[in-house]
Formats: C-alpha cells, sequence, structure tokens
C-alpha cells in the first residue's frame, strides 16, 4: 500500500482540503478501500511529518488535510500520538542510560588522574613531562575539613531560605466541596481525551 503522501489523484468528487503551499509538493493520495490500509499509510505520512521538523500549527493543517471521517482520523491521530509517545520514552530510557555512563566515564577519569597522582607523589616526583603535555604536582588552596558539625558556633552554621508558600490545591478543593468559599480559587471543570 503506497504512502497517502506526490501527484494527488482523487477518484472522488470530494477531494480532500488543500494541503499548506509548502507542503504541497510532498503528498500524493488514492482511494483506500480498507480502514486498515488507510491508517498504515497515514501513520506513515505522519511519522514523514514529524522527521521534517515542522511547526506544530503546519503538522495539524496537513493531518486535518490527509484525514477522512472522524472515527477515521481520530484513531490515526492516537496511533501517531502513540507512537511519538513510545518515542519519547525511548528517549527518556536512553538519555537516563547515557547519564548513568557518564557519569561511570567521568569516575573513571578521576579515579585514574588519582592514580597517576599517587604514585607521583610516592616516588616523590613532582614533574613529568612529554610531547603531549606536562604533569606537576602543585599544592592546592587549602579547603575546610568540618571533621565534628556539631562542634560549630551557630555563626558558622547557614540557615536554608525556607521555599516560599505554595497553594495547597487538594486542600482548596476539599473545602470548595465542602462549600467553604476559598477567596482566590475555585473549582473548574474541564475535560479530557480518555483511551481505554
Amino acid at each position: 500500500m503506497q504512502s497517502i503522501l506526490p501527484n494527488a489523484k482523487h477518484r472522488n468528487h470530494n477531494p480532500r482540503p488543500a494541503l499548506p503551499q509548502s507542503l504541497a509538493f510532498f503528498f500524493h493520495g488514492e482511494e483506500m478501500t480498507s480502514l486498515y490500509e488507510i491508517a498504515a499509510a497515514y501513520r506513515e505520512d505522519a511519522h514523514r511529518l514529524a522527521d521534517l521538523d515542522l511547526p506544530p500549527e503546519v503538522v495539524t493543517d496537513t493531518l486535518d488535510a490527509m484525514s477522512g471521517e472522524l472515527e477515521v482520523k481520530a484513531q490515526n491521530v492516537v496511533f501517531f500520538a502513540r507512537d511519538l509517545q513510545a518515542t519519547a520514552a525511548a528517549i527518556k530510557d536512553a538519555e537516563e542510560q547515557m547519564a548513568k555512563r557518564r557519569k561511570a566515564i567521568e569516575n573513571r577519569a578521576r579515579h585514574l588522574l588519582e592514580y597517576v597522582q599517587g604514585c607521583m607523589e610516592t616516588a616523590e616526583v613532582q614533574k613529568i613531562e612529554c610531547p603531549h603535555f606536562r604533569l606537576a604536582i602543585q599544592a592546592k588552596p587549602p579547603s575546610v575539613d568540618v571533621y565534628e558539625p556539631g562542634l560549630l558556633p551557630a555563626e558558622y552554621m547557614r540557615v536554608p531560605e525556607a521555599p516560599p508558600a505554595a497553594p495547597d490545591k487538594k486542600a482548596i478543593a476539599d473545602a470548595i466541596k465542602e462549600g467553604r468559599e476559598v477567596p482566590g480559587a475555585r473549582l473548574v471543570h474541564g475535560t479530557r481525551l480518555a483511551i481505554s
């Protein structure tokens, strides 16, 4: 089954809405006989849209132009959204794995440099020169070692600032549901898309 994305050939008298001019060259279409074929081609084209890194409004306009019946459109858009969610989850997992790997590599590099420093200090070698770099044992600025925090006078203790107050939305909701008035707050009723 070919994609519905150029050379549009409409065999009916109700062609799809025109695509955004910037994308008109990119799509083509033909009649499809099954919902499965429509969905497969739609998702393929939606993925190609995502790869173009277009503004959200252009993607929305293009999906509108590609869609047919509301039920088919809704199904295909949700399939596309789920694919994006799965991709995002995979990227998040990869980010976490890469962060762990980066930290492990950083620790390994630090340990290796500490090993070189230890070896030089044990051998009482202050400098090592090579064509690529120069190593030298240098004194660091003095650092404070707080070996017993409980003995420190209060003047040397830093108390962190309290975080700014934030609305307790659960308490506010409970109060309003019980009939109490909460100045500056109200309950609002919205809708959400449930997928089951």
